[in-house]
């Protein structure tokens, strides 16, 4: 993407998403993403390595959960911009009929993912807030993918982390799951040890579009609520989950 100013974006200031982006090799991104993106960098050196483990992570999950679980429908909530190995494009290489709905509260991500998606009928991209999750779980039901009565796997992948206290919208949503269906969340938590470079962090995310809240693996934890944890070891590798440990939590639970 070039730094011009398109369809009236925004390019002055760091978007979380484009920043995402930039981590991960895109060219979705801006100059001031980049700075952002290499601010972060410059304080933990592993953010590149744990965006990525983190997007190996999810591949892995939606590949368990479609395979081994039979999960067909899967909610992508925050799922920023379209990238390399999306949900929709894992799970269908285990099923194409397999079904995806990607929630975005950015309206711009939004209509970069609907072109880009405008050819798959199993896909659908649906404006919403998990700040409002009654009104994305009835968005993602008008789609006419999402059956509310069937297990779903409900993706919250690196983004409770850029809401103050989003404890009661994850039980909400939690609770209009069906029962089999599966939570996956992965989340900051930066060390104790490396609080300097946490603030550094921190600052860089409240000059753009959103401020985030590392939080400890035990705060992460309640986000489950009752759900079942699956062992992360079927997802990724012993000592990669130790790298991304470095930076973030990540988890898998079923509702029974």
């Amino acid at each position: 993407m070039n730094d011009r100013n398109p369809y009236g974006i925004d390019v002055s200031t760091a978007n979380v998403a484009r920043i995402y982006d930039y981590m991960l090799g895109g060219k979705d991104n801006f100059a001031a993403d980049r700075a952002a993106a290499e601010e972060i960098l410059r304080a933990f050196p592993e953010s590149r390595e744990g965006v990525r483990l983190n997007r190996e992570f999810l591949g892995n999950v939606v590949r368990h959960l479609a395979e081994e679980a039979g999960i067909r429908q899967f909610l992508d909530i925050g799922a920023g911009l379209p990238t390399q190995k999306n949900v929709h494009e894992v799970a269908h290489e285990v099923d194409p009929e397999a079904r995806t709905v990607y929630v975005d509260n950015d309206p711009v991500v939004c209509v970069h993912g609907r072109a880009l998606l405008a050819s798959t009928p199993t896909v659908a991209m649906v404006e919403g807030d998990l700040r409002d999750p009654g009104e994305i779980w009835a968005g993602a039901t008008r789609t006419g993918l999402l059956d509310p009565g069937k297990p779903v796997a409900v993706l919250m992948v690196a983004i409770l982390h850029f809401l103050d206290d989003p404890y009661d919208e994850v039980a909400k949503v939690r609770e209009l799951m069906a029962p089999g269906s599966f939570l996956v969340i992965t989340h900051l938590s930066m060390a104790e040890r490396r609080a300097k470079d946490t603030d550094a962090v921190k600052n860089v995310y409240s000059r753009a579009s959103s401020g985030v809240v590392p939080r400890t693996p035990e705060e992460i934890r309640r986000f489950f609520g009752d759900f079942e944890l699956l062992d992360n070891r079927r997802f990724i590798a012993p000592n990669a989950l130790e790298r991304m440990a470095v930076l973030g939590a990540a988890g898998v639970g079923r509702k029974s």
